[in-house]
């Protein structure tokens, strides 16, 4: 099987890699581009743990064939923090203990990024639904719910006044 040359951005920066044309874009950003918090939790789109955000939209990378990425714009949970320091997201599970064993949260944290960054103000129910392709085994959903509500406060007392 040829491999197929893909030209794509991948948290702001540009990415180029080889694959098979069957090779989900999970194992490419994984296996090629080393990016491993994108993790495989059931490989059939169930659970969320590879979740990315893809052109904008939230998207398990399970579900997508890598060279499908050829031109698009992927965020994964290791391009939420910037050179201040983590993510309001990723202080605020932190600070709240909604994680344990660690394999949900880069997908829990991208499927909340892509909530707040088309909805800075959601409310629990916002939440919850924006969440709802995401599963956990350890923690239950109110300490992620909860921190996602208080990074979104956190993110608009931080946003300069317009």
């Amino acid at each position: 099987m040829s491999r197929t040359h893909v030209t794509c951005t991948i948290n702001g920066d540009p990415a180029e890699f080889l694959c098979e044309g069957d090779q989900t874009l999970l194992d490419a950003l994984r296996d090629v581009v080393g990016l491993m918090g994108v993790k495989e939790g059931c490989a059939t789109g169930d659970c969320g743990a590879c979740s990315v955000i893809l052109d904008g939209r939230l998207t398990c990378s399970c579900l997508v064939f890598a060279p499908e990425a050829e031109a698009a714009t992927i965020e994964t949970v290791e391009g939420m923090a910037g050179p201040d320091g983590l993510h309001p997201l990723q202080d605020a599970f932190l600070e709240g203990a909604a994680l344990q064993c660690g394999i949900c949260t880069p997908g829990f944290l991208v499927a909340g990024k892509a909530l707040l960054d088309r909805n800075p103000e959601p409310d629990e129910e916002e939440v919850r639904y924006a969440i709802a392709g995401n599963l956990c085994r350890c923690t239950g959903y109110d300490k992620i719910v909860r921190s996602i509500l208080d990074a979104a406060a956190q993110m608009r007392e931080a946003a300069p006044a317009s």
